[in-house]
């Protein structure tokens, strides 16, 4: 029988690349187009000749549904957890990480679980909140460290979901280093999102308001589903109206396992998988999101954020820290977080700024834990992998043409400074490029390089344990889908064929499907 659970073995994995038929991966981009865009890494060991052939092979689509295969049930390599059966599920340390790094793990969890008072306080290591601000603590967000969702009911708050705002950029707005990139610029009073809470003396921006409408959608055999539109609102502004042409976008928390593991793909291998003029025909042109680092100072590529807006962990935490908490770090040094020169109150507000930490609410050594424990939050293994109904879902996932965005594996780059996400085969269904998913996910607000009508592939990695972690089964970028069938019915644009697809097929298929999936 087979067992439910093996702590993976690092020389194993690495065996499962170490042979194989030795063909050149097929698709590798040009040396042009990764010209300007740098992996995070500075300690990178570069790959041989050898490597790549047996990577390419061992991250070839399967032939036998019959069976799972090897390693299938580790998605994040070496670094897989053990599957919990509560709401500690995404909290777990990669499961490879040596005892003397697991201090640094738990101090960052710390930092991710303070919650943050306003100034002046007598706790100096937890005060600068705000003035304005969306949650008093990382967590509170990501709700143990899973995905947030919307407000369900009138004493439900918007705690884990905000809405970003921008309007259309000035002339000169534009970023002349990155092509394609859609100008735009934060509004004028209210910033680059909307703070619905604020410290004493303040006033928060706006209410979260979400109405929806049921959509009917009549399935193959006789089965119906429904869809919930939303129509979104930023009501009862406190300092105004919003500018003129804003763009308003909901964004719920996204799920925070393996981040280390997408971080350390290599970007040559994601862009292997682009093909924005759909030279090959098949409707789907993943494109790249190519974004300013604040770290490198050079363009890179996008991998965090629904639309990709960030290159790496550690800007992503920043921004987060800056704009969700209102608290200060070395990469966003501005005490008031997100108010902007109209919001004078707010600038004048007393901050958290200690000199002992550099001048910042939180010092760079404060945001590397944060990025620490960000990086190596596990990924729980796969249940159910040998089930009959799972293997003919996956059969149905393949056939549906699903992998041509929510591409199944990926092997990272060897890393000699971070042992956890080095050399790891890992499987997180998601190309990490932007898509046109149609106008029924529009949010007509452009970001970066990014549409209104694109979106990053989600990885679906975890997916099927939302409802332990979370409590909720909601889904995409808003949270208005309220199970994984109704997240795949609000596919459009690239994705439309295969929607088309699901709809059409034989119940027992759609049903193998979703079961494939909540084995993730």
């Amino acid at each position: 029988m087979r067992p439910r659970w093996t702590k993976p073995s690092s020389l194993a994995l690495c065996a499962a690349l170490a042979g194989g038929a030795s063909h050149a991966a097929e698709g590798t981009p040009s040396d042009k187009m990764v010209s300007g865009l740098q992996d995070l890494h500075l300690h990178i060991l570069p790959r041989t000749e050898d490597e790549t052939a047996r990577i390419a092979a061992v991250t070839a689509p399967p032939q036998d549904f019959s069976a799972p295969e090897q390693f299938e049930d580790l998605p994040a390599g070496a670094a897989t957890v053990r599957p919990r059966r509560n709401a500690e599920a995404f909290s777990q340390p990669s499961g490879n990480m040596e005892f003397d790094r697991e201090l640094e793990f738990k101090v960052g969890n710390g930092l991710f679980r303070k919650l943050w008072v306003s100034s002046p306080s007598s706790t100096l290591a937890s005060d600068g909140l705000g003035p304005l601000y969306n949650a008093r603590g990382c967590q509170n967000c990501h709700l143990k460290d899973g995905r947030g969702h919307p407000p369900e009911g009138p004493n439900d708050g918007a705690v884990s979901i905000f809405l970003r705002v921008s309007v259309p950029a000035r002339p000169g707005a534009e970023m002349p280093e990155i092509a394609e990139w859609i100008a735009t610029e934060p509004d004028p009073v209210y910033g680059s999102q909307i703070q619905d809470f604020a410290t004493v003396g303040q006033g928060g921006e706006a209410r979260f308001e979400v109405r929806y409408a049921e959509i009917d959608v009549p399935l193959s055999g006789g089965e119906m589903a429904s869809l919930r539109e939303p129509t979104y609102a930023a009501a009862d502004l406190g300092y105004g109206p919003l500018g003129e042409g804003a763009m308003l976008s909901p964004r719920v928390a996204p799920q925070m396992i393996g981040l280390g593991l997408l971080e350390a793909i290599p970007a040559r291998d994601i862009l292997a998988h682009a093909d924005p003029e759909d030279a090959d025909g098949d409707g789907i042109s993943g494109r790249a999101a190519i974004v300013w680092s604040l770290e490198q100072g050079a363009p890179m590529l996008g991998r965090f954020g629904h639309k990709a807006g960030m290159a790496t962990i550690r800007e992503q935490s920043s921004a987060a820290f800056a704009s969700d908490i209102g608290i200060s770090t070395p990469l966003h040094p501005e005490k008031w977080g997100d108010c902007t020169p109209a919001q004078v109150a707010c600038r004048e507000a007393p901050g958290g700024d200690d000199a002992a930490h550099g001048g910042f609410e939180a010092d760079m050594a404060a945001l590397d834990l944060v990025t620490f424990y960000s990086r190596n939050l596990g990924v729980p293994a796969r249940r159910d992998v040998d089930d009959p109904q799972v293997l003919r879902g996956k059969r149905v996932f393949y056939e549906t043409g699903c992998p041509a965005c929510h591409t199944p594996k990926f092997v990272t780059h060897r890393l000699d400074a971070q042992p956890e996400q080095s050399f790891q085969l890992i499987w997180p269904y998601s190309d990490m490029l932007l898509h046109d998913m149609g106008e029924g996910l529009a949010d007509h607000r452009p970001e970066g390089r990014a549409t209104g009508r694109e979106w990053r592939t989600a990885p679906l990695w975890g997916i099927g344990l939302t409802q332990r972690v979370s409590g909720h089964t909601t889904f995409l970028h808003d949270g208005r889908a309220r199970s994984l069938l109704e997240a795949i019915l609000w596919h459009g644009g690239e994705a439309e064929t295969q929607r088309a697809q699901v709809v059409s097929m034989e119940p027992a298929e759609r049903a193998a499907l979703i079961r494939y999936l909540e084995s993730l």
